[in-house]
C-alpha cells in the first residue's frame, strides 16, 4: 500500500495553529527572545502568572513575573535550549519554586521545559517554554514520603520520651516550624483520663524547632504544664478533633491573655498558625500535639490530614510505651518490695548488696538475694535467679524467696534445702501450666551458711555461677563446688562443699547478668569479676561499687544482683561450752555454770530466765537423749542457749493437762524466750533458744 505523501503546512495554516495554541491550549505557554524577554504567552500562562496576556510587544523578563530564588534555574533551562538549539530533554525538566501575583503569599512548584524556535533560515531566534503547576502533586509526594519516614522512624523503642521525640523530629521542618508533644499526667500515672472541664495537667514529652540552638520553650521535657479549659489544647482533647487557628484568632488571644509567658514566646518567635491534634489510642485520649508555623502560609486541609496520620501512628506507639512503662514500673515496684529493704542485725558478716534491673527497656526480672539469720549466730546467704522479665518473673521470685526463708527456718543444710526447693519449683510449674516443664522456668540458686564460731562456710548451688572467695591477702578464687542442676528437674542430687575461712575473708555471690552478655564471653566475665574482687582493706560497699564499675555490662539485657559478705569470727570470750554427763545430779552444776558465765558477761538481768532454760533443756537431754551432751552459751546480739546430743528424735511442745506431772518444759522455754527451735545435724540434734538482751551488744 502506497503511503500518503506528507503535506507541509502553509504559512496561513501554521499561523492558525500557533494562534490556537496561544489562545486555547490549556497548557501554559510563553515565548522568550534571546534576551529572555517575554514576547508572547497564552491565556493559561497569563492566568498562572496573574498579569494581562502578552502578545507581540517586548515584555518583562521572567524574574520580573515570578519571584523566588529558583527562577534562575528556569532561565538557565531556556538559555540551554537557545545554546544547543535542541529541546531540553524530559529527564532534565526543572522543578521551580516561586510565587506569582495570583498567590503571592504561597510558594508554587512549576515543572518547566524549553524548546528553541527557528526562523526560515534555521536560525534559533527564540525559545518556547511549557509550564505545568505541580504544586499539589509535589506536596502529595512529600506527604507520602513523610508518612513513610514516620512509619520507620517513630516507635523504634518502648521509651515514652524517645517515641515522642521521634514524632517531633519527623514533623520538623517538613510539616511545621515548631512542635510540642504533651501527655496527660494522669495517664502516665496509670489512671484513666477524666473529663476535660478544668485546668489539665500535661507533661511535656518532646520539643523540636527549626531554629538552631534549641531555643527555650515554655516547658522542657519532663516538666508539667497546666492548660486552662479555653486553650486549644484542652478543647481538641475534649472534642477529640484537631483544629487550625491563626494567631489573631480570639481563641488564641484569650489563651495568651491569661498566660503572659506563653504570649511572650508567641511574640518572640512570631507564630502565625497553630494546629493542635489530640493523641488518641485505643479509644482513650493520651495527650495533645501542637504544630506551629512562623510563616504566613497557614496549615491546609492536606497538612491537617497528614498531621492526624502522624499523630495517630505515634499515639499507638506511645500507648504501647506507656503500657510497657506501667508494667515495668509495677514489676520493679513488686520486685523491690520483695527484696530485703535492710539487712538484719547480726555479727557474723558485714553485708553490701546491689541490684540493677535489666537495661534496654526489658524491665525487672527474677533476680533476688537474701541474708537470713539462723540459730547459733550463723547466717544464710542466698542469691537466686528466675529467668524472664516482668510481673510474672517477679512474682515467681517472691514465691521462691519466701520458700527459701521458710526452709532456712527449719535449719536444713544447703544441699537438703535445695532439694526441697527443687520439689517446690516442680509443684509451682505444675500449678501454673500443665504443659510447661519445670526446667523451662530456668530458676537457679546458690545457698550458703556461714558459722562465725567455727568459721566454716557450707554452700551448694543449683545451676548458678560459683561463689568467689577472697582471702584477707586479696587472693580471689572461685570455690570448687559441684554445680548441680537448675531447680525443677527433680532427678539429680545436689552436693554441698564446706570450707574454713579466715577472719576478714570476702564471699561474693552474684547472678549471671553480671558476667554474661551477648558480646562478652562468659570466661572473660568471670576473669573480670575475679580481678575486681582481688582487693584488700576495703569495705563491702566499696568493693561492690568497684565491681559494678569495672564488670557490669554497659547495656545488660538481664538483671544483675551482687551480694558481698565480709566474714567475722565469734571470739572465745563470746562462746562458752560445757560437756554434760548423763547424770541428773549435774543439772544444778549446769545452772551454776551458766549463771557464772552471765555474770562475767555482765548480763545479771538474764540469769533467772537462763537458769530455768538450762535446767529444762539439760534435764530433757539427760532423760530422753543419748550422749554425748553439750551445753553452749553464745553472746551475740541475743543470748543463745544450746543443748546438743546424738539423738535424732526432736522434742515437741504440748500443753500438759492439770493432772500431768510433766510436759511443761518446752512450753516454759517458749514463753520465757523470744525464739526457740531444733537444729538437726549429721551427728544428732541441737535444741536452742534466744533471749533479747536489754543492751544490744
Amino acid at each position: 500500500m502506497t503511503a500518503m505523501p506528507r503535506r507541509l503546512l502553509s504559512c496561513e495554516e501554521e499561523q492558525a495553529l500557533l494562534d490556537w495554541l496561544f489562545s486555547h491550549s490549556p497548557m501554559p505557554l510563553a515565548v522568550y527572545d534571546a534576551d529572555l524577554h517575554c514576547v508572547r504567552e497564552n491565556a493559561a500562562m497569563a492566568r498562572l502568572i496573574g498579569r494581562p496576556s502578552q502578545t507581540d510587544a517586548r515584555g518583562p523578563r521572567l524574574s520580573e513575573m515570578i519571584y523566588g530564588p529558583d527562577v534562575a534555574a528556569w532561565e538557565d533551562c531556556m538559555r540551554q535550549a537557545l545554546a544547543i538549539g535542541e529541546p531540553v530533554p524530559t529527564a532534565e525538566v526543572v522543578e521551580v519554586v516561586g510565587r506569582t501575583a495570583v498567590d503571592p503569599g504561597h510558594d508554587r512548584i512549576f515543572a518547566v521545559s524549553a524548546s528553541p524556535l527557528r526562523d526560515q533560515r534555521g536560525q534559533v531566534f527564540a525559545v518556547c517554554t511549557a509550564v505545568d503547576d505541580v504544586t499539589e502533586q509535589y506536596r502529595a509526594r512529600e506527604r507520602l514520603a513523610l508518612h513513610n519516614r514516620a512509619s520507620t522512624h517513630i516507635g523504634t523503642t518502648l521509651d515514652l520520651m524517645r517515641t515522642a521525640q521521634e514524632l517531633a523530629d519527623t514533623a520538623v521542618p517538613r510539616l511545621c516550624d515548631w512542635i510540642t508533644v504533651d501527655l496527660l499526667d494522669t495517664v502516665l500515672n496509670g489512671d484513666e483520663p477524666s473529663a476535660f472541664t478544668g485546668s489539665v495537667a500535661l507533661r511535656r514529652m518532646a520539643n523540636q524547632s527549626i531554629l538552631e540552638g534549641a531555643p527555650e520553650a515554655v516547658r522542657l521535657p519532663g516538666e508539667v504544664d497546666f492548660y486552662p479549659p479555653q486553650s486549644p489544647a484542652v478543647r481538641c482533647m475534649a472534642t477529640g478533633q484537631s483544629a487550625v487557628y491563626s494567631a489573631p484568632d480570639p481563641t488564641i488571644q484569650s489563651w495568651l491573655a491569661i498566660d503572659p509567658v506563653r504570649a511572650e514566646r508567641f511574640r518572640t518567635y512570631k507564630f502565625q498558625s497553630i494546629m493542635p491534634v489530640p493523641i488518641c489510642a485505643r479509644g482513650a485520649v493520651l495527650g495533645v500535639t501542637i504544630f506551629f508555623r512562623r510563616t504566613t502560609e497557614p496549615f491546609t486541609d492536606g497538612d491537617r490530614l497528614l498531621a492526624e496520620e502522624l499523630v495517630a501512628l505515634a499515639a499507638v506507639c506511645l500507648d504501647n510505651a506507656r503500657r510497657f512503662t506501667r508494667e515495668r514500673t509495677a514489676a520493679l515496684t513488686l520486685q523491690r518490695s520483695l527484696l530485703p529493704r535492710r539487712m538484719p542485725p547480726q555479727l557474723a558478716v558485714d553485708i553490701a548488696s546491689r541490684y540493677f534491673p535489666a537495661g534496654g527497656g526489658t524491665g525487672a526480672g527474677g533476680d533476688w538475694f537474701d541474708v537470713i539469720p539462723l540459730s547459733g549466730a550463723r547466717v544464710a546467704l542466698v542469691v537466686g535467679d528466675v529467668v524472664g522479665h516482668g510481673i510474672s518473673a517477679a512474682a515467681s521470685m517472691g514465691r521462691l524467696r519466701t520458700a527459701v526463708r521458710t526452709l532456712a527456718d527449719v535449719d536444713l543444710p544447703p544441699d537438703e534445702l535445695l532439694t526441697h526447693l527443687d520439689d517446690l519449683v516442680s509443684c509451682l510449674a505444675a500449678e501454673d501450666d500443665a504443659h510447661v516443664d519445670a526446667a523451662e522456668l530456668g530458676a537457679t540458686c546458690t545457698y550458703g551458711i556461714y558459722d562465725p564460731v567455727s568459721r566454716r562456710f557450707s554452700v551448694a548451688r543449683a545451676g548458678h555461677p560459683p561463689p568467689v572467695i577472697v582471702a584477707p591477702d586479696g587472693t580471689a578464687e572461685y570455690l570448687q563446688l559441684p554445680e548441680g542442676p537448675p531447680l525443677g528437674l527433680g532427678s539429680l542430687p545436689f552436693e554441698s562443699a564446706e570450707i574454713e575461712l579466715a577472719k576478714g575473708s570476702f564471699i561474693a555471690l552474684y547472678t549471671d547478668g553480671l558476667i554474661t552478655t551477648r558480646e562478652r564471653d562468659i570466661d572473660d566475665g568471670l576473669e573480670r569479676l575475679r580481678s575486681a574482687l582481688a582487693q584488700t582493706s576495703v569495705s563491702p560497699d566499696v568493693l561492690c561499687d568497684r565491681i559494678i564499675e569495672s564488670v557490669l555490662p554497659e547495656h545488660s539485657s538481664d538483671d544483675v544482683t551482687l551480694l558481698i559478705a565480709r566474714t567475722r569470727t565469734m571470739t572465745s570470750n563470746r562462746v562458752r561450752v560445757r560437756d554434760i554427763p548423763v547424770d541428773p545430779a549435774v543439772v544444778a552444776d549446769a545452772r551454776a555454770w551458766a549463771a557464772q558465765q552471765l555474770a562475767e558477761w555482765e548480763l545479771r538481768d538474764e540469769v533467772d530466765v537462763t537458769e530455768l532454760v538450762v535446767s529444762e533443756l539439760v534435764t530433757n537431754a539427760i532423760r530422753y537423749a543419748h550422749p554425748p551432751i553439750q551445753l553452749r552459751l553464745i553472746r551475740d546480739r541475743t543470748l543463745i542457749c544450746e543443748v546438743s546430743d546424738s539423738s535424732i528424735t526432736a522434742p515437741h511442745m504440748r500443753r500438759a493437762r492439770i493432772c500431768d506431772e510433766g510436759g511443761r518444759g518446752l512450753l516454759l522455754v517458749a514463753q520465757l524466750t523470744q525464739r526457740w527451735g531444733t537444729r538437726h545435724t549429721r551427728s544428732g540434734k541441737t535444741i536452742w533458744c534466744e533471749q533479747f538482751l536489754v543492751d544490744d551488744c
